[in-house]
């Protein structure tokens, strides 16, 4: 039990001077204290600035009144529980029980200044919110079933309404932007998410304002997943779509009325002013509520505003109109350097063609070598990818300038490849296909594949400043030169089936990483779908025809896969006991006949005999006619 300090015990009282709940607190009162209760109606107290102490018995609109007749005064209050005064309680931490509430209403310890947050001249103790925004303060939601989260969810991703609204801080920092929604709150106790309560707090002069400005389709969804679902974030992790504003002051404005609530109060005007009285009040709190706000640390000066992610410009007409776009429209800032960028990599010169020249040069010796390094050296050199993707960008905004530089850079770039690396192929006097070589003549889809996450990866690097380019160009690379190199090889040799599977390669990847780079930009909003669906159609038809041969080249592979499996469960491993045999390769030519590499160990030459056999045994094992291949090694005892 406290010591209690204050000698006498009043109580404001209101409309509800004659709840028998009010009757109750005073036999507490005189139980427990034994001291006599004096009733002072709040509205004849407004004079009495004698005493320094009040308890009070009122509703949410009496006690706003109350803490807005003595603001900056030496008075403290103590709240005491009643059901017309649910938002000063919660704001608070006032207990719910009578005798408790007495007790922190009477504890000096939990006596503190408290800031106070207005809303056009009146108090807020919870929140003013303009708009929706779903689910942001929803405090029941994590606890209904599944199915009603999913239809919630649903519900809400197809009723999204946008207003123009003009947000300026006490420093004359102003935004203007399209908002579904704004929440202004002083402290946590106002909204549901605890993982604000180490952000947020009650003694550092500020306000909270959190603004739900979705630029897209996709990026409502991913707030909604993370709100809704998730509901779990910091001011350090907010989701993109809500801004936050941290401030003494903040006006919001707009050209036509706003319907806005003040703790659930419904109210209109075109002109919402929110500030903060710093200490404006001493409040008894509630014992749970004093103890949430030790954690408050200390006050923070400088306001912090988080809108960059919030829309502006011409995205913002097109957001009012109702015209939300499904992928988030790129800003002007962005557009400018991505452009200048794009189209300086689109320009023929003589550092793009010495670099064509020295990673063809290193890329050649090392397919030659069978060195993965040496190649890996030539794919850092490489400076393909950069026409590459100004190609992309060109196709989705349909450029003519930006596509034309781009197409002629990558001819020069594709020919100078092919003539470095035939003729220095005709001085190299090496004709052996090696590994590196041979990876790169039969192409499949898996080699699209890559192509297509080379092309997301090169247009996402090239978006955002705060990524390696360079990290990204290694990466890319991998899917370039190195074809060229084969296909200039096979030219040297004069090699037809060389010739084409490498270009094939190199084709695939050159359409797989336009498309895919195209599609990326999209997503990063650089260009409206309608405008990019005439190159995207092209380029996409491109790739299908592509894909045919890279399909049938896929389905042998299938083939080759199973037969080879099939093999290694063959029981002819050991042959009359002489001899064991380990399968290798399998060459598919065509559905009916395959080419069959395997070793045979043996104490002696194998005899036409022995290899017919084995042959037999294969032929009936995989159902189809071979050619079969064998390495003879003999064992020695």
């Amino acid at each position: 039990m406290f010591e209690m300090t204050y000698k006498k015990i009043y109580i404001l009282i209101g409309k509800l001077e004659d709840d028998p709940e009010l009757q109750f607190a005073i036999e507490v009162i005189r139980g427990t204290y034994k001291v006599e209760p004096e009733l002072i109606h709040y509205k004849d107290s407004i004079n009495s600035l004698e005493k320094d102490h009040y308890l009070t018995y009122l509703s949410d609109d009496e006690l706003k009144e109350v803490f807005n007749t003595y603001l900056n005064s030496s008075i403290s209050f103590g709240i005491l529980p009643n059901h017309l005064c649910p938002n000063g309680m919660r704001s608070y931490g006032i207990s719910k029980e009578i005798p408790k509430a007495i007790e922190d209403g009477l504890n000096t310890e939990l006596k503190t200044p408290v800031d106070l947050l207005f809303c056009n001249g009146l108090v807020v103790f919870n929140k003013v919110n303009v708009g929706e925004m779903y689910g942001f303060h929803s405090t029941t939601f994590l606890n209904i079933p599944l199915y009603e989260k999913v239809k919630n969810f649903f519900k809400t991703l197809f009723n999204i309404n946008y207003k123009s609204l003009c947000l300026t801080t006490g420093k004359d920092h102003s935004v203007q932007t399209a908002a579904v929604g704004v929440i202004a709150v002083e402290h946590t106790t106002s909204i549901s998410s605890s993982s604000l309560s180490d952000d947020l707090n009650i003694h550092d002069g500020k306000l909270n304002a959190f603004i739900l400005a979705p630029a897209s389709v996709l990026s409502y969804f991913y707030y909604l997943i993370s709100i809704l679902f998730y509901q779990k974030f910091s001011l350090t992790s907010l989701p993109k779509s809500l801004g936050f504003i941290k401030t003494s002051y903040l006006k919001i404005t707009s050209n036509t009325p706003l319907d806005f609530t003040n703790d659930k109060i419904p109210m209109s005007g075109k002109e919402i002013l929110l500030e903060i009285k710093k200490d404006g009040i001493k409040i008894h709190l509630g014992e749970s509520g004093f103890q949430s706000f030790q954690k408050d640390t200390p006050i923070e000066e400088k306001d912090t505003v988080k809108v960059t992610s919030l829309p502006k410009g011409e995205i913002n007409s097109l957001l009012l109109e109702g015209n939300i776009p499904f992928f988030k429209k790129a800003e002007e800032d962005d557009f400018k350097d991505l452009f200048i960028g794009l189209r300086n990599s689109a320009q023929v010169s003589t550092s793009f063609l010495m670099l064509m020249i020295l990673s063809t040069l290193l890329s050649t010796t090392g397919l030659f070598q069978n060195s993965a390094p040496v190649i890996i050296g030539a794919m850092i050199l490489a400076p393909l990818m950069a026409p590459m993707i100004s190609l992309s960008m060109g196709v989705i905004r349909s450029e003519k300038s930006l596509l034309e530089n781009s197409l002629k850079t990558l001819f020069y770039g594709i020919a100078t490849a092919l003539l470095v690396s035939s003729i220095y192929t005709l001085f190299v006097p090496l004709e052996s296909m090696t590994s590196e070589i041979r990876g790169r003549v039969n192409p499949n889809i898996l080699d699209l594949m890559v192509a297509i996450f080379s092309g997301i990866a090169g247009a996402y690097a090239n978006a955002k400043e705060e990524i390696g380019k360079s990290l990204a160009g290694v990466a890319i690379a991998v899917a370039l030169v190195p074809p060229l190199s084969v296909t200039g090889i096979g030219i040297g040799w004069g090699d037809w089936e060389v010739i084409y599977g490498s270009f094939l390669l190199f084709i695939t990847n050159l359409v797989g990483i336009t498309l895919a780079a195209s599609v990326t930009f999209i997503i990063l909003g650089y260009s409206p779908v309608q405008r990019a669906k005439k190159g995207i159609i092209y380029t996409g038809l491109m790739l299908f025809i592509i894909s045919i041969p890279l399909y049938v080249s896929f389905k042998n592979i299938l083939i080759q896969n199973s037969d080879l499996q099939s093999l290694f469960h063959m029981e002819i491993k050991h042959l009359d006991g002489t001899m064991e045999i380990n399968p290798i390769k399998i060459t598919t030519t065509s559905s009916e006949e395959t080419i069959v590499e395997i070793e045979v160990l043996s104490t002696k030459p194998l005899e036409k005999d022995s290899l017919d056999s084995i042959k037999t045994k294969i032929q009936e094992k995989l159902n189809k006619k071979i050619t079969l291949e064998v390495v003879n090694k003999l064992i020695i005892k």
